[in-house]
């Protein structure tokens, strides 16, 4: 497996380099044409004024043997570190000189220079190229060549015209054409060799720095998924970046995990309680009555306690399935439009025999008009039917149990609520955990099983509904809303 810092690492260095390349090539190509550019047009000066000098020393009747004439070719063949070659029309050399040495007119005599070059200056005004100046030269220079003119006048005709009498060249070797090229792309592959170093480094260290937190979470991750919950990712709390942000989730992910996996092992135990409790006494009074520790008189009332407590043990198996078919992930809230008061009423009037056994008064306080609501109508009948059901139960016996429907901002907000025990403060913090029973409840419902409360928030939950709870001076009072259709 290829890692994410050797890809990361790859594809800068990769980026760079090409980068690189291409500037390197563009640079290398401009300051090459630069280069040869401003030697051409230093020579084509160089070459111009010689012949300029040359044409008006022909004028004024000095040869090219004069030696001052021949000094100031040569100073001009020393400045611009080549040489200069003066030849007649035809292409004879009549002065060759590299600005140190002035070789005699007889040395020279009868030696031409190559009649196409000859010829390109007379045709074209100008040579410029690289030749060896038909062996001249030892090696092929960089030659510029041009004509030089005297003006002539027509003794008759008074007419005058430039004739011309020969031609200067000026010729540099190409290595001092190139010495500035080359210093420039020295340069050039120093600095880019110390970017490219930098480069590198730097892409390196920025790489490490992205993966490493990155391999510090996936192996958290993994010891996570071993069962070692307490582990959390630390030490990049104070970045601002991805990587912070990916350890924040990872963190606040973990903490989740680790309460679910906690009220889980809370919920196995709280299971394993109520289950145990109504079982021991199913086989405590049914190994009395075999073994006849319990008398036959009280067979009877034996039996009755067998047969409660085996319907609370169905009651308590019958919310566990109910629980999970509403925590199923497929489960999907059915949406329609329903009567919220009808609902109410409906499940008041089923529960009227409870009522009349504990000689309850209910103030209802519902609207004269249809509360139409979004949501599933059984869920919602459970969630009144379980509300009811427990304020019936707390409710002290001869008291009144109030149930109203308000509507405002687009909810209905049905209330529940009865007069009974206070709920202490830290009590209500917990009343919609699951098998959550305060210690006075234990006593009151016998037959409850814990789950009513937590069942009514889960329905809500899918409903993205919310449900609240207050408990003062004896009045306790239950508010869930639902939206209005």
């Amino acid at each position: 497996m290829r890692s994410l810092y050797k890809r990361q690492f790859v594809l800068t260095a990769g980026m760079i380099l090409v980068s690189f390349a291409l500037l390197g090539a563009a640079f290398i190509t401009l300051s090459y044409q630069y280069t040869i550019r401003e030697t051409r047009d230093s020579m084509e000066r160089n070459v111009a004024d010689v012949a300029s000098l040359t044409s008006s020393a022909r004028a004024l009747g000095i040869g090219t043997q004069n030696d001052v004439y021949q000094l100031y070719v040569a100073n001009i063949a020393h400045i611009s570190n080549a040489v200069v070659i003066i030849t007649e029309a035809d292409g004879e050399l009549v002065l060759y000189t590299d600005g140190s040495t002035i070789p005699a007119q007889s040395d020279l005599s009868k030696r031409y220079l190559p009649q196409s070059v000859v010829d390109e200056v007379k045709q074209n005004g100008g040579y410029t190229g690289m030749s060896t100046l038909g062996g001249l030269f030892a090696q092929k220079r960089f030659v510029a060549g041009t004509p030089i003119y005297v003006t002539t006048e027509n003794p008759f005709t008074g007419e005058s015209r430039q004739v011309m009498v020969g031609a200067a060249y000026v010729a540099a070797e190409t290595s001092d054409i190139t010495e500035l090229w080359q210093a420039f792309i020295s340069i050039f592959f120093f600095t880019a060799v110390v970017v490219l170093c930098i480069a590198f480094i730097t892409s390196s260290v920025t790489s490490l720095r992205l993966t490493k937190p990155m391999k510090e979470i996936a192996d958290i991750a993994r010891k996570f998924g071993h069962g070692e919950y307490d582990l959390r990712v630390h030490g990049y709390e104070n970045r601002r970046d991805e990587v912070g942000e990916l350890a924040e989730a990872f963190n606040a992910m973990a903490d989740s995990i680790a309460k679910s996996e906690e009220r889980r092992s809370e919920f196995v135990a709280n299971i394993s309680h109520e289950l145990k409790t109504p079982m021991t006494t199913i086989a405590g009074f049914s190994d009395g009555i075999l073994d006849g520790t319990i008398p036959p008189e009280k067979e009877r009332s034996a039996l009755q306690t067998i047969s409660s407590e085996t319907r609370r043990l169905s009651r308590l198996v019958r919310r566990m399935l109910d629980l999970s078919r509403l925590q199923s992930a497929e489960n999907v809230t059915a949406q329609e439009q329903f009567d919220v008061s009808e609902v109410m009423l409906r499940v008041l009037v089923s529960l009227e025999t409870k009522i009349n056994a504990r000689h309850l008064d209910v103030d209802t306080q519902l609207p004269d008009t249809p509360v139409l609501v979004w949501g599933d109508p059984d869920a919602i009948t459970q969630v009144c039917y379980n509300l009811l059901d427990n304020a019936i139960k707390f409710s002290d016996e001869g008291s009144t149990m109030g149930l109203s429907i308000t509507s405002k901002g687009g909810k209905a907000y049905v209330a529940v609520r009865n007069q009974g025990q206070t709920i202490p403060p830290d009590e209500l913090a917990m009343i919609f955990d699951r098998f959550h029973k305060s210690d006075k409840s234990r006593s009151v419902d016998r037959e409850g099983v814990g789950l009513g409360l937590y069942i009514v928030k889960t329905i809500l939950n899918n409903h993205k509904e919310n449900i609240t709870v207050t408990s003062q001076d004896g009045v306790t009072e239950f508010v869930f809303t639902l939206t209005l259709a």
